[in-house]
């Protein structure tokens, strides 16, 4: 990956989101990867003049991630995602699918993490 790399934390992830924002930089997607037996990381990539820059955060799938959604609306569908995928909540999130963005109904196993039962949907 080519391109600036910044590390943030839960506690700072949505303000460098701002800057980033606040800087002419386009939000281009996420990407997630198992960073540790009970730990995600996600890379925020952002564009501006054809140079990326990206966000690291490096957090427990047990607890509730910041959503940037506020920040950038488009974040609820990358967000969204992630909670089919891997059962990790964001907390702020502005329009939360519960996991129906990508799952069927009959689905009842998160696909990327292990042995993580999906209840009834309404």
């Amino acid at each position: 990956m080519q391109g600036k790399i910044i590390d943030v934390t839960l506690d700072n992830v949505v303000g460098e989101v701002m800057n980033m924002k606040n800087d002419g930089q386009r939000l281009v997607t996420f990407s997630t990867y198992r960073a540790g037996e009970e730990q995600i990381g996600i890379l925020y990539h952002f564009d501006k003049n054809l140079e990326t820059t990206h966000l690291r955060l490096v957090a427990d799938m047990d607890k509730p991630i910041p959503s940037v959604s506020g920040v950038y609306f488009a974040a609820l569908l990358v967000e969204n995602e992630i909670r089919d995928q891997w059962n990790v909540k964001f907390d702020g999130l502005v329009l939360d699918f519960n996991r129906t963005l990508l799952l069927d109904p009959e689905v009842t196993q998160v696909p990327l993490a292990s042995n993580v039962k999906i209840g009834p949907k309404a």
